[in-house]
Protein backbone atom coordinates (compact mmCIF):
# COMPACT_ATOMS: atom_id res chain seq x y z
CA UNK A 1 0.00 0.00 0.00
CA UNK A 2 1.93 3.69 -1.14
CA UNK A 3 2.14 5.98 2.42
CA UNK A 4 0.70 9.37 1.41
CA UNK A 5 5.10 10.27 0.58
CA UNK A 6 4.90 7.90 -1.93
CA UNK A 7 1.76 9.26 -3.33
CA UNK A 8 2.70 12.40 -3.01
CA UNK A 9 6.37 11.39 -5.03
CA UNK A 10 4.80 9.59 -7.68
CA UNK A 11 2.25 12.51 -8.28
CA UNK A 12 5.49 14.96 -8.26
CA UNK A 13 6.77 13.08 -11.04
CA UNK A 14 4.09 12.62 -13.14
CA UNK A 15 3.88 16.32 -13.35
CA UNK A 16 7.63 16.76 -13.84
CA UNK A 17 7.41 14.19 -16.65
CA UNK A 18 4.00 16.15 -18.43
CA UNK A 19 6.04 19.79 -18.19
CA UNK A 20 9.33 18.14 -19.30
CA UNK A 21 6.81 16.31 -22.49
CA UNK A 22 4.76 19.46 -22.85
CA UNK A 23 5.95 22.30 -21.41
CA UNK A 24 7.67 24.13 -24.47
CA UNK A 25 5.18 23.72 -26.63
CA UNK A 26 2.94 24.66 -24.57
CA UNK A 27 4.70 27.96 -23.84
CA UNK A 28 5.04 28.73 -27.54
CA UNK A 29 1.18 27.67 -28.03
CA UNK A 30 0.06 30.32 -25.45
CA UNK A 31 3.13 32.51 -26.68
CA UNK A 32 1.63 32.29 -30.45
CA UNK A 33 -1.95 33.63 -29.38
CA UNK A 34 -1.16 36.29 -26.33
CA UNK A 35 0.97 39.04 -27.82
CA UNK A 36 1.80 39.93 -24.06
CA UNK A 37 5.00 38.17 -23.07
CA UNK A 38 3.57 38.91 -19.13
CA UNK A 39 0.20 37.51 -20.26
CA UNK A 40 1.57 34.41 -21.37
CA UNK A 41 3.67 33.64 -18.93
CA UNK A 42 0.56 33.92 -16.43
CA UNK A 43 -1.62 32.10 -18.55
CA UNK A 44 1.08 29.56 -18.35
CA UNK A 45 1.32 29.28 -14.61
CA UNK A 46 -2.44 29.10 -14.58
CA UNK A 47 -2.55 26.03 -16.84
CA UNK A 48 0.29 24.32 -14.95
CA UNK A 49 -0.99 25.30 -11.25
CA UNK A 50 -4.56 23.75 -12.66
CA UNK A 51 -2.47 20.51 -13.79
CA UNK A 52 -0.87 20.22 -10.26
CA UNK A 53 -4.45 21.15 -8.75
CA UNK A 54 -6.22 18.12 -11.08
CA UNK A 55 -3.34 15.85 -10.08
CA UNK A 56 -3.51 15.94 -6.39
CA UNK A 57 -7.19 15.67 -6.20
CA UNK A 58 -6.68 12.29 -8.20
CA UNK A 59 -8.57 13.92 -10.84
CA UNK A 60 -8.31 11.41 -14.11
CA UNK A 61 -6.59 12.96 -16.89
CA UNK A 62 -5.81 10.39 -19.91
CA UNK A 63 -3.78 12.40 -22.30
CA UNK A 64 -2.33 14.96 -20.31
CA UNK A 65 -0.64 16.56 -23.32
CA UNK A 66 -4.60 17.82 -25.17
CA UNK A 67 -5.62 18.26 -21.06
CA UNK A 68 -3.18 20.25 -21.23
CA UNK A 69 -3.81 22.40 -24.01
CA UNK A 70 -7.55 22.62 -23.71
CA UNK A 71 -6.73 24.59 -20.50
CA UNK A 72 -4.60 26.69 -21.95
CA UNK A 73 -7.14 27.62 -24.57
CA UNK A 74 -10.02 27.87 -22.11
CA UNK A 75 -7.14 30.95 -20.13
CA UNK A 76 -6.59 32.16 -23.52
CA UNK A 77 -9.91 32.87 -24.13
CA UNK A 78 -10.98 33.73 -20.99
CA UNK A 79 -8.45 36.82 -20.98
CA UNK A 80 -9.75 37.37 -24.15
CA UNK A 81 -13.19 38.07 -22.81
CA UNK A 82 -11.74 40.47 -20.36
CA UNK A 83 -10.27 42.78 -22.51
CA UNK A 84 -13.30 45.51 -23.83
CA UNK A 85 -12.50 47.16 -26.85
CA UNK A 86 -10.90 50.35 -26.70
CA UNK A 87 -13.16 53.48 -28.17
CA UNK A 88 -10.31 55.45 -30.73
CA UNK A 89 -9.13 58.18 -28.95
CA UNK A 90 -9.58 60.71 -32.39
CA UNK A 91 -13.05 59.28 -32.99
CA UNK A 92 -11.98 57.31 -36.45
CA UNK A 93 -13.55 53.78 -35.79
CA UNK A 94 -17.00 53.82 -35.85
CA UNK A 95 -19.03 52.13 -33.35
CA UNK A 96 -19.88 49.92 -35.49
CA UNK A 97 -16.46 48.88 -35.96
CA UNK A 98 -16.13 47.61 -32.99
CA UNK A 99 -14.79 44.48 -33.13
CA UNK A 100 -15.40 42.67 -29.62
CA UNK A 101 -13.91 39.20 -29.03
CA UNK A 102 -15.09 38.91 -25.86
CA UNK A 103 -19.33 38.90 -27.62
CA UNK A 104 -18.00 36.32 -30.12
CA UNK A 105 -16.33 33.95 -27.67
CA UNK A 106 -18.90 31.95 -25.93
CA UNK A 107 -17.86 31.44 -21.75
CA UNK A 108 -16.61 28.04 -20.91
CA UNK A 109 -19.02 25.58 -19.44
CA UNK A 110 -22.44 25.96 -21.63
CA UNK A 111 -21.98 22.39 -22.67
CA UNK A 112 -20.45 20.02 -25.18
CA UNK A 113 -22.35 21.67 -28.57
CA UNK A 114 -21.35 25.31 -26.94
CA UNK A 115 -17.48 23.94 -26.15
CA UNK A 116 -17.33 22.58 -29.57
CA UNK A 117 -18.25 25.47 -31.19
CA UNK A 118 -16.36 27.53 -28.68
CA UNK A 119 -13.03 25.37 -29.65
CA UNK A 120 -13.63 25.53 -33.30
CA UNK A 121 -14.14 29.85 -33.35
CA UNK A 122 -10.68 30.17 -31.60
CA UNK A 123 -9.03 27.37 -34.10
CA UNK A 124 -10.40 29.62 -36.66
CA UNK A 125 -9.56 32.83 -35.39
CA UNK A 126 -6.14 32.13 -34.86
CA UNK A 127 -6.37 30.79 -38.49
CA UNK A 128 -8.05 34.61 -39.30
CA UNK A 129 -5.39 36.12 -37.90
CA UNK A 130 -2.73 34.05 -39.36
CA UNK A 131 -3.96 35.37 -42.93
CA UNK A 132 -3.94 38.73 -42.08
CA UNK A 133 -0.64 40.50 -43.60
CA UNK A 134 2.03 41.17 -40.55
CA UNK A 135 0.59 44.81 -40.22
CA UNK A 136 -2.40 44.41 -39.81
CA UNK A 137 -2.03 41.32 -37.16
CA UNK A 138 0.38 43.06 -35.55
CA UNK A 139 -2.11 46.35 -34.97
CA UNK A 140 -5.00 43.96 -34.02
CA UNK A 141 -3.34 42.05 -31.39
CA UNK A 142 -1.91 44.90 -30.05
CA UNK A 143 -5.20 46.97 -29.51
CA UNK A 144 -7.77 43.81 -29.23
CA UNK A 145 -6.06 41.39 -27.14
CA UNK A 146 -2.95 42.93 -24.93
CA UNK A 147 -5.77 46.13 -24.89
CA UNK A 148 -2.32 49.08 -26.04
CA UNK A 149 -4.09 52.18 -27.23
CA UNK A 150 -3.47 53.67 -30.73
CA UNK A 151 -1.14 56.64 -29.50
CA UNK A 152 0.87 54.58 -27.44
CA UNK A 153 1.26 52.64 -30.74
CA UNK A 154 1.78 55.53 -32.93
CA UNK A 155 4.41 56.41 -30.52
CA UNK A 156 6.00 53.33 -30.61
CA UNK A 157 6.36 52.72 -34.07
CA UNK A 158 6.27 56.33 -35.34
CA UNK A 159 3.19 55.46 -37.58
CA UNK A 160 0.25 58.02 -37.41
CA UNK A 161 -2.77 56.96 -35.47
CA UNK A 162 -4.85 56.73 -39.00
CA UNK A 163 -2.37 54.33 -40.48
CA UNK A 164 -2.70 52.31 -37.17
CA UNK A 165 -6.86 52.84 -36.92
CA UNK A 166 -6.92 51.99 -40.99
CA UNK A 167 -4.88 48.77 -40.62
CA UNK A 168 -6.56 47.93 -37.58
CA UNK A 169 -9.64 48.41 -39.53
CA UNK A 170 -9.06 46.29 -43.25
CA UNK A 171 -8.10 43.52 -40.11
CA UNK A 172 -11.81 43.96 -38.19
CA UNK A 173 -13.22 43.62 -42.11
CA UNK A 174 -10.75 40.78 -42.50
CA UNK A 175 -12.16 38.80 -39.22
CA UNK A 176 -15.85 39.53 -39.77
CA UNK A 177 -16.23 37.84 -42.77
CA UNK A 178 -14.18 35.14 -41.95
CA UNK A 179 -15.57 34.56 -38.61
CA UNK A 180 -19.23 35.38 -39.76
CA UNK A 181 -20.63 31.63 -40.51
CA UNK A 182 -19.29 30.34 -36.98
CA UNK A 183 -20.77 33.66 -34.88
CA UNK A 184 -23.73 32.73 -36.70
CA UNK A 185 -23.95 29.48 -35.95
CA UNK A 186 -22.75 30.13 -31.99
CA UNK A 187 -26.15 32.60 -32.02
CA UNK A 188 -28.19 29.22 -33.60
CA UNK A 189 -26.70 27.53 -30.42
CA UNK A 190 -27.59 30.33 -28.12
CA UNK A 191 -23.79 30.17 -27.00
Amino acid sequence: MLTLDDRTAEQDRRIAQAVAREGSRLKAFIRRRVGDTGDAEDILQEVLSELVEAVRLMTPIEQVGAWLFRVARNRITDLFRKRRPEASEDGLLAEDEAFALEDLIPSPGGGPEVELARGVLLEELEAALDELPDEQRQVFIAHEIEGRSFKELAAETGLSVNTLLSRKHYAVLHLRRRLRDIHDELQRLGA
